[in-house]
């Protein structure tokens, strides 16, 4: 089985959904499918990806290919000429293509393609169709849907979600395409050996409230920070660690900084920016909760790696898999409301033996369902029966 996996860009600056498609193309290759990942080399404000071997080349990593394409003419919406040119040469070499994101500009034109040269595809939409999502530029995305992104959820072989919930909210603009939900998969990860704690002398007494995430809208900073501030003002000890960045929005995130310094919030909050690596995996496994309050969601990868390095969550139920984490009491679920998340926190740091058992249901379940071996079987049986059916 030969198969290709499309996304606009896999830097890290853009979070989980870009870097699961390494995660899915290397757990693929371990069970015995060829996958080759076409992406572009933006990189978010940094410019392009930094290369040591031509673009359009392919390079070899963990048993696939990745063949990066220089955006142009468009580098701020991730669009590539080039990348389309080799899809439409070398589409007959391939038995299926996964193309992951909706409404980004080269991936819409390779489902165009990909149906052009009667290559079966899969769209995984990335949480786009989210009623809530489809709010922001609402009349843009009606009528780019109308004249490209309709025609290609028709044309393809099945819509990739995440979780049922994303499944059952999502608009399908009239379409009727097979569903296929799939959940995401994290890394188990190893020790860490850095000491987070101490890199900014934060005591090992003080609990560590972790938000990691894009500084986003979405992501529900605006009910975390009132929180937080409320159970500041009550006493609670805690250390609050704000780590990620938003590339396309540095001005929400600065507003974002500039709120925390201007409250009571300041002398109990470390801002890491973005991190990866061994910083992440340290920050993930020391922190006593992960927070994630987002308006809508459509898995949380994030909560899912958190889940992974046995730290309990606290996420909204807005979160497309806190019934998961509701059912296997892996963290605490709150309303999308200051009120709830506040009384949520307060619980959820009231008791460290609880939030030791739930870390514990945390990385159970995560290695149980989010494990990348257990999604390649899933995604290689659905491979197979949509060939079978195409066939």
């Amino acid at each position: 089985m030969r198969i290709l996996q499309i996304v606009p860009s896999i830097s890290l600056i853009y979070g989980g959904p870009s870097q699961m498609v390494m995660g899915l193309s290397s757990s693929l290759v371990a069970a015995g499918v060829e996958v080759t990942v076409l992406t572009t080399d933006s990189n978010g404000d940094t410019g392009q990806m930094p290369l040591d071997v031509p673009l359009e080349c392919p390079v070899r990593q963990d048993g696939y290919e990745i063949y990066y394409f220089r955006c142009s003419p468009f580098r701020r919406y991730k669009f590539s000429l080039s990348l389309l040119r080799w899809l439409a040469i070398h589409s007959h070499d391939y038995d299926l293509v996964h193309i992951h994101a909706l409404f980004s500009p080269v991936s819409t034109a390779a489902a165009i393609v990909a149906r052009q040269k009667k290559l079966p595809y899969i769209l995984r939409p990335l949480g786009t169709l989210d009623p809530a999502d489809l709010q922001k530029k609402r009349r843009l995305k009606t009528l780019y849907a109308a004249l490209l992104e309709r025609a290609n959820l028709a044309g393809a072989a099945a819509i990739h979600f995440t979780s049922d919930q994303e499944a059952k909210i999502s608009d399908r603009f009239g379409t009727s395409t097979q569903d296929l939900v799939i959940p995401l998969g994290v890394t188990l990860l190893e020790s860490a050996n850095h000491n987070f704690r101490d890199q900014y002398n934060i005591p090992e007494t003080r609990p560590l409230v972790l938000f990691l995430s894009r500084i986003d809208p979405k992501k529900g900073l605006d009910l975390l920070i009132p929180a937080l501030e409320q159970l500041a003002a009550e006493g609670q000890d805690f250390q609050f660690v704000l780590a990620g960045a938003n590339p396309q929005d540095p001005a929400y995130e600065a507003r974002s900084w500039g709120q925390i310094q201007a409250s009571e919030l300041r002398d109990r909050t470390t801002i890491t920016g973005f991190i990866s690596g061994g910083e992440k995996t340290a920050l993930l496994q020391q922190a006593d909760l992960f927070v994630l309050p987002s308006y809508y969601e459509n898995f949380g990868i994030a909560v899912a790696e958190a889940m992974a390095a046995g730290t309990p969550v606290v996420i909204s139920d807005q979160v497309h898999i806190w019934q998961d984490i509701q059912q296997s009491e892996a963290g605490w679920v709150s309303a999308c409301t200051v009120e709830s998340l506040t009384a949520t926190l307060r619980i959820a740091l009231s008791d460290r033996a609880e939030q030791q058992r739930r870390g514990f249901n945390a990385k159970t379940h995560a290695q149980k369902f989010y494990s990348w071996a257990a999604i390649a079987q899933q995604m290689i049986q659905a491979y197979s029966q949509i060939l079978e059916r195409e066939n």
